[in-house]
């Protein structure tokens, strides 16, 4: 199993990226959160990797920290989480919020992820609060944490822009344009964004 990879970053897209390790590239699908932490192209990473074999495919999900890549492997233990969706998870919610929201239990936060309902949200919690917990992360508190959560969205979605080569003024004149809920994930405000921008 390819546990971790560095190598050279032959491409990047926000669905996954190239790693080009001693001439063999590898194609690692990663989150958002990842995706805002990559460098330029040509340059040097690490990430901690995910191996899925299937029986006609073997898929590679890269993450950037260790804390990250353990909270994707306990979303996909609970039944009806795959790769794909814990990776989707991810790109719609910092670590640390989810942390709080599935040992607090804030079912409202948790079914706002796109592709998570009412009873995903459910048993998530009850399969993972005690799991999260032993886990250490520290959690945002609840006062104030929409406000935090869509300034640091609007941040990530600011920075990922940038890294594609919009102007930094550019980007935040587009952002100041479109309303921003406080349940706006950052996939969503990123194609927003992107859509105005490419007018």
């Amino acid at each position: 199993m390819i546990a971790l990879l560095t190598g050279r970053l032959a491409h990047k897209s926000p669905e996954f990226i190239i790693m080009d390790v001693n001439g063999v590239g590898y194609r690692v699908q990663i989150p958002f959160s990842t995706y805002y932490d990559l460098p330029e192209e040509g340059k040097s990473i690490s990430l901690n990797i995910y191996t899925q074999v299937k029986e006609d495919a073997i898929n590679l999900y890269g993450f950037r920290s260790l804390t990250e890549k353990n909270f994707f492997q306990l979303l996909i233990s609970v039944a009806g989480i795959g790769p794909k969706l814990g990776k989707d998870i991810l790109s719609n919610i910092q670590v640390e919020e989810l942390a709080r929201a599935l040992t607090q239990g804030d079912l409202a936060r948790l079914s706002s992820i796109p592709g998570i309902g009412r009873k995903t949200a459910e048993r998530l919690v009850l399969e993972l609060k005690s799991k999260v917990l032993k886990l250490e992360i520290s959690l945002p508190a609840r006062d104030g944490s929409s406000a935090a959560a869509s300034s640091a969205i609007t941040d990530d979605v600011t920075s990922a822009l940038v890294n594609l080569g919009y102007k930094e003024a550019q980007v935040k004149k587009a952002l100041a344009e479109l309303e921003i809920a406080a349940d706006t994930s950052m996939e969503e405000l990123l194609k927003r964004a992107l859509k105005l921008l490419m007018k």
